[in-house]
């Protein structure tokens, strides 16, 4: 079995985790997950830094010993990453003996290389960052992350000889040129160690909160040195040679793009002065932002990630971070789009996929699906296909895509069954066996994208599984078993709505403005019948003349005033107490929207998920049966018959203009 070490950065204590830093924990957690998926021995690393002077500091604020008040927010860390579902297999915290221990034994072996000399440092120091600045670092005289002036201080220091290692530095990286992604990072760095490396500190003076130099305990080790070090210490370095021989070196550092510096250059060369091995591979991952900035407590952009857990659970906010925020690329997180995402994606994608087939199965086979004498229909090569594709992406650490693989065997499995429409089938006996077949290939489609996503949503995907009839533990599943099945037989549970659908919020009245994705929307509530546009035009209505007057004629700039769009059914039920209105769910490209339609007199709601239809996009909302209707779909009703919905031969993306 080969072994994988991975580790993320320790996170200061001096205030709690925010989104931005829960991101990089779930996205190290779905690449240790799926690397446990994919057969490997995993030893996943997570920590807290606690000797920052912020830390100090704030633990003086508040009243209590410094290591008191570590204690507290270790739990407050812990209960955090805990709620997010972390699989973390150590937590270590800098202020632990065995750390101490890998520390010291670390700097005595730079010592005896001769890399480690006493000195002065005057400069820049920003005590945000708990780093040194250069001139060329500020911006306008700032550090550029914190926005705050640093500190100019000059005191005695020990100093790492860490120009000694540019030309080995240089060298490695060419050699590895995976050692630090994406190539947006390496290229940074590569422009650093070619533009010269100076001596850095690796000392306080005057300070007692930290581990003192081996051999001058009036100075403390420099913080980002002591943190540093704890990919060694949580392995035994200093302490337990065989634990350090199993794991050392690590397979993967992943780190925010705004600590690269520290982890691919001060770092290797750190290493290479012990004469130790040098990790496999850094990965510096970018920023969540919140409406356009950074997420930072300091700059008041920080969300609690307990806040985004309460709302729908962990595993939406799991999905969303992989989801939608390309793994190495910077992300933006806003409550709307979270909502909405969780809409589309879960309520009405694959919640409503579970919830379908398990319904259908106990309606048409009492909730026993088996394979037929027929050969599997499309799923199984569209299913094939991506789990090839999210293999290939997880092993390149490009999460998003390989979520996006995943919900590929999702979106078509609600396809296939609106294409084969297993209700029809149900009313032809011929058709039983034909029947079976689609119905089982649905379930195993399900259970196939669940597999995938048990590293995203390990809570969810188990649970799916369990409902399609998946028997085997889920701690023992493994990524050969995503292959396709045409075989067994599988009870299906019924349950509640895995995510139940969260409702926009009550339509405003006509005094009221909607700012919601910066829209300004009026509507009428006092109206009790809806205009005609609201909706489909009633079949009674007479089909245009083609020899109308001209002066009835609209000219090309009336017409470009109608926002038709390309939109996509997520979801569809009966409207009560109606006998011709449905309410639409739809996906328009760049948000969701309910409609209301006058087609159940032509469709089955089931019939139409998964349907890619036409609407008036900059209609005005209007209520009908109670239920405002933001658009028009639009059907033909050829001599009063019943209507027919616009529809196209071949796929178009949601969202595309109709022109």
């Amino acid at each position: 079995m080969s072994r994988f070490y991975l580790t993320t950065a320790i996170d200061y204590v001096n205030s709690r985790p925010h989104l931005g830093t829960a991101y990089e924990k779930i996205a190290a957690d779905v690449i240790a997950r799926y690397k446990r998926l994919a057969g490997a021995d995993v030893h996943f690393v997570m920590g807290n830094d606690e000797h920052s002077q912020n830390v100090f500091r704030k633990a003086r604020e508040v009243g209590e010993d410094p290591l008191a008040y570590c204690d507290r927010m270790a739990a407050e860390f812990l209960e955090v990453w805990k709620r997010l579902d972390i699989s973390f297999d150590d937590f270590i915290r800098t202020t632990e003996p065995r750390h101490k221990a890998g520390v010291q034994a670390l700097v005595r072996r730079m010592t005896a290389a001769g890399d480690i000399f006493e000195g002065h440092y005057e400069g820049w120091y920003c005590v945000s960052c708990e780093a040194f600045k250069q001139e060329k670092d500020l911006v306008e005289g700032l550090c550029p992350i914190h926005r705050t002036k640093p500190d100019w201080i000059r005191e005695k220091n020990y100093f790492f000889r860490l120009s000694k290692y540019q030309d080995a530095l240089r060298a490695h990286f060419s050699a590895h040129p995976e050692f630090l992604v994406p190539d947006i990072r390496r290229n940074e760095i590569l422009r650093l160690i070619e533009s010269g490396l100076d001596d850095i500190s690796v000392s306080r003076a005057g300070q007692a909160w930290g581990i003192p130099m081996p051999e001058d305990p009036q100075s403390v080790i420099y913080v980002w040195v002591d943190a540093l070090i704890n990919y060694l210490s949580a392995v035994g370095y200093g302490t337990d040679e065989v634990l350090r021989e199993r794991w050392w070196p690590a397979d993967l550092h992943v780190i925010g793009k705004d600590i690269t510096r520290f982890h691919a250059v001060i770092w290797p060369a750190m290493l290479m002065s012990a004469g130790l091995p040098l990790p496999k591979q850094i990965f510096g991952h970018g920023w969540v932002h919140f409406k356009g900035e950074k997420m930072s407590k300091s700059l008041g952009t920080a969300i609690e990630p307990l806040d985004a857990v309460q709302r729908f659970g962990p595993d939406p906010l799991r999905l969303y971070l992989i989801k939608e925020i390309a793994f190495g690329g910077d992300g933006d997180f806003t409550w709307d789009r979270f909502e909405d995402r969780y809409n589309v994606d879960l309520a009405n994608n694959l919640g409503n996929l579970v919830n379908r087939i398990a319904a259908m199965a106990h309606k048409y086979r009492g909730g026993r699906l088996a394979p037929t004498t027929e050969a599997p229909g499309r799923l199984a090569d569209v299913a094939g296909r991506a789990v090839d594709e999210y293999r290939r992406d997880m092993d390149a650490f490009a999460l998003e895509r390989a979520a996006a693989a995943a919900f590929r065997i999702v979106d078509a499995a609600n396809e296939y069954i609106a294409s084969t429409e297993p209700w029809a089938l149900a009313r032809d006996g011929s058709k039983a066996d034909h029947l079976g077949q689609v119905l089982f290939d649905v379930a195993e489609a399900v259970r196939v994208a669940a597999i995938l996503l048990l590293p995203i949503m390990p809570g969810s995907a188990g649970e799916i599984l369990r409902r399609v009839g998946e028997t085997r533990k889920v701690a023992a599943l493994r990524l050969p078993d995503a292959t396709w099945r045409h075989d067994g037989e599988r009870v299906m549970a019924k349950a509640d709505a895995l995510w139940p659908r969260v409702e926009a919020q009550a339509a405003p009245t006509s005094n009221d403005t909607d700012t919601r994705d910066g829209r300004r929307q009026s509507v009428d509530e006092t109206s009790k019948t809806p205009p005609a546009s609201a909706a489909v035009p009633p079949a009674s209505t007479p089909a245009a003349s083609p020899s109308a007057p001209a002066a009835e004629r609209i000219t090309i700039d009336d017409f470009m005033k109608v926002d038709l769009r390309v939109v996509k059914v997520l979801a569809a039920e009966k409207v009560p107490n109606s006998r011709k209105l449905i309410k639409l769910s739809i996906d328009a490209g760049t948000e969701q929207r309910t409609l209301v339609a006058g087609i159940a007199e032509s469709y089955e709601p089931e019939a139409l998920v998964g349907r890619t239809v036409v609407m008036v996009f900059n209609l005005k909302p209007a209520k009908l049966m109670g239920i405002e209707s933001d658009g028009m779909v639009l059907a033909a009703s050829p001599d009063g018959g019943k209507p027919t919905l616009v529809g196209f031969e071949q796929d178009v993306p949601p969202g595309t203009r109709v022109r």
